[in-house]
């Protein structure tokens, strides 16, 4: 598995520099990597781009420098780049409303438990949620949640050999409900698999 360190970031000062540049080449690499369903459930597929980004961000936002301070956040999201047998996600859930937000964040309680992926007939692949901290009361779930979905080389396989990728939320609040990861997103995702032996 491949992490980030100390090394492949920018100072602060550096990075001022390459962000305008940096920020642009992301933006882009991201759109091969989201998937939205029902206009308000996104998935971004993270991987060492996405997080070398977050971490870049938020060194730069805290104006953090200190080498422990920089060693804690590698620490924090150095987890959610893939290991070449899953694919890792953040999921958010987004209502431009404030009001809707609160009533919605309520009525989804658990929603992050009723995500799905699955290749061709497979079994449905449901990802192991929010491992750094809970992110769910008795009253509402949280907008972000991180989601790891564990692969097996059978699912792998298929995948490479050309396989339908589907991703799904079994809450009938979010419809559509159920979409089909297509090219060039899941050309993408694939590429997050390390070789088989």
């Amino acid at each position: 598995m491949t992490y980030l360190t100390r090394n492949d970031l920018w100072s602060l000062e550096q990075y001022s520099i390459e962000r305008p540049q940096f920020r642009k080449q992301v933006m882009a690499y991201k759109k091969n990597r989201q998937v939205t369903i029902a206009d308000s459930a996104r998935f971004c597929f993270e991987d060492l781009t996405t997080i070398r980004y977050q971490i870049q961000e938020i060194l730069r936002v805290e104006k953090i420098f200190e080498s422990a301070e920089i060693q804690e956040e590698l620490d924090a999201y150095n987890p959610l780049i893939p290991d070449g047998k899953n694919l890792k996600a953040t999921f958010m859930l987004e209502y431009s409303d404030i009001d809707e937000r609160k009533i919605m964040l309520q009525k989804l309680i658990g929603v992050e438990r009723q995500v799905w992926v699955q290749v061709n007939d497979l079994p449905k692949i449901v990802p192991i949620c929010d491992e750094d901290l809970e992110r769910e009361t008795a009253e509402k779930t949280s907008s972000v949640h991180f989601m790891r979905f564990e692969f097996s080389d059978e699912a792998i396989q298929a995948l490479r050999d050309g396989g339908l990728l589907k991703l799904g939320i079994d809450n009938d609040l979010l419809q559509p409900n159920i979409i089909t990861i297509d090219d060039p997103v899941k050309s993408t995702l694939i590429k997050d698999f390390a070789s088989l032996s």
